[in-house]
């Protein structure tokens, strides 16, 4: 079980002398599995950790931009600890660590605080008040305390840098799967089912509805999914993405999974939804006779591209 640290004071005998990996892990692609593979392999005889923040830098300096993020904490936690990672400092950024200095960040917190044996991090790493550290100066620093330290550089395919932002902006354009590609598995938004109205059940297809809150929005529209339930077993199914023109046009977006086979009652558990393929774009229909007759078309669509899945 991943041990997680909020505050890098106090850190227990046990914890201290790890070989960190460091980053915000947005969203746990392959260029930050590289970063990770990288500190282990620096280090094998130390523990595996990793240094992040919470909340997101970007999420405290402009907390009015819309939810932007790939992952929240629980599902980051559970991604790095997937890969092997025993210790996690999710150190919390607040007014007062935003001041920190990058010399207060080096020597306060990777050396006197977690007492790092080894750092890992990519090549564009910025650190401390105003990103005011970058990579020469911590590889000085590190030096000179005696912490190893690899830079890890930008994992790259035939199009560029893998990055969470070209992620972001592939779900943006309707592309998961090419998301995919680069995160190495397809991208899950993981919620509870919430309380809906019904209005899916009255014409054949009930849905399971989990709100977006933090998570980025994908483009709104109809995809194939997968759906792990909380026991663990993974279902087939439709969902779509948006507002719901047809039905009642709210102003915040949801998620609304139909679920292929099966019955069963999932309000109040938490679920997994991954995205696929993007079938089509979310539009308004002139009648629920209308509506009934294109979800059951999705749902067609959507059991073609999942046949392989």
């Amino acid at each position: 079980m991943i041990r997680v640290f909020h505050d890098w004071s106090g850190i227990p005998p046990e914890a201290r002398g790890a070989s960190v990996a460091l980053g915000n892990f947005d969203g746990m692609h392959r260029g930050h599995v590289e970063v990770l593979r990288a500190a282990h392999a620096a280090r094998p005889d130390a523990p595996r950790a990793a240094l992040t923040f919470a909340p997101h830098p970007r999420e405290f300096f402009r907390p009015d931009d819309p939810p932007f993020r790939l992952m929240l904490e629980a599902e980051r936690a559970a991604a790095l600890e997937a890969e092997g990672i025993e210790i996690l400092y999710e150190l919390t950024f607040d007014r007062a660590f935003s001041l920190l200095s990058a010399e207060a960040f080096i020597e306060e917190v990777l050396d006197r605080g977690i007492g790092a044996a080894h750092l890992a991090c990519g090549a564009d790493f910025a650190f401390g008040h105003r990103r005011g550290g970058d990579v020469a100066m911590l590889r000085a620093a590190a030096e000179a305390r005696g912490i190893g330290l690899s830079i890890v550089p930008h994992l790259d395919d035939a199009e560029g840098p893998i990055s969470s932002s070209r992620i972001r902006r592939l779900l943006q354009d309707g592309y998961p799967e090419r998301a995919a590609a680069l995160l190495g598995r397809p991208h899950a938004i993981r919620g509870v089912v919430a309380h809906g109205d019904a209005r899916g059940r009255t014409i054949g297809f009930p849905t399971a509805n989990v709100a977006l809150g933090r998570h980025l929005e994908p483009a709104r529209g109809v995809y194939a999914v997968t759906v792990r339930l909380a026991d663990g077993r993974m279902v087939k199914g439709v969902a779509n993405i948006g507002r719901r023109p047809t039905v009642a046009e709210g102003a915040i977006s949801r998620l609304e999974a139909h679920l292929f086979d099966f019955s069963g009652d999932l309000y109040g558990q938490e679920i997994t939804v991954s995205l696929h393929r993007f079938i089509r774009d979310e539009r308004r229909f002139a009648s629920f006779d209308e509506l009934s007759a294109q979800i059951a078309a999705d749902a067609d669509e959507a059991r073609r591209l999942l046949s392989t899945v």
